[in-house]
């Protein structure tokens, strides 16, 4: 798998001590209704000879796994947004209450001929925690559910047999707990939920959480 984009500059962590003293969902700035544009289906395809396809991951805050897999080569682009819910056209308020069944998710266009959706999952397996189904650090809620919403047969039997794979690697101390699940309307979170860590790097969340998962990825 080949990665590219030039990195971002790089950040010193803050103390993971001021992270515990954020909640679940105090982390993120509020954002009014009138700015969340929605999405009933998959993001346009691109003109000319480019190939896309996509793909919808949930791995916990959104901001970690679009700032990730952003970067990808291939990658056309990645989205913030919501699925898996009951609550037509959702805000981030609402998914936060804890009530709608809506998982913060990202959905990816990405050019198959450049990467695949193995690749993609390999990558979605190494930048959360798949054996804490609704928690991700101290992001907890079902909001933060481990889950992959498949498109199509096809990525359905990818995405078992790849956890399956995991699951028998031994890599991990703990079951995979990762949900697999036909995908469902995607809502397009808050504009300002878009391109979070590139547009603030020196967050506190975004450098204390995100910063290492970029690290680790080569990007910073």
């Amino acid at each position: 798998m080949r990665l590219s984009k030039p990195p971002l500059p790089p950040l010193s962590l803050l103390a993971f001590t001021a992270l515990l003293s954020l909640s679940s969902c105090s982390k993120k700035p509020e954002a009014s209704k009138a700015e969340q544009p929605t999405s009933d289906a998959a993001p346009a395809g691109t003109s000319g000879e480019t190939s896309t396809t996509i793909a919808t991951f949930g791995g916990g805050c959104f901001w970690c796994t679009e700032a990730v897999m952003e970067r990808l080569e291939g990658v056309l682009d990645a989205k913030s947004g919501y699925m898996g819910g009951s609550v037509e056209n959702p805000t981030y308020e609402q998914v936060c209450q804890k009530n709608t069944g809506h998982v913060e998710v990202i959905q990816v266009s990405f050019d198959p001929d450049k990467i695949t959706y193995d690749e993609l999952l390999d990558v979605f397996w190494q930048v959360h925690d798949p054996t804490t189904l609704d928690r991700q650090g101290e992001d907890r809620g079902p909001q933060y559910r481990s889950v992959i919403f498949t498109h199509d047969p096809d990525q359905k039997n990818r995405a078992e047999l790849s956890k399956r794979a995991l699951d028998e690697s031994g890599k991990l101390s703990n079951p995979v707990v990762t949900e697999i699940r036909e995908a469902a309307t995607f809502w397009l979170a808050e504009a300002n939920h878009q391109d979070f860590y590139r547009n603030n790097p020196n967050f506190g969340y975004c450098r204390a959480v995100i910063s290492p998962k970029m690290k680790k990825f080569g990007f910073e």
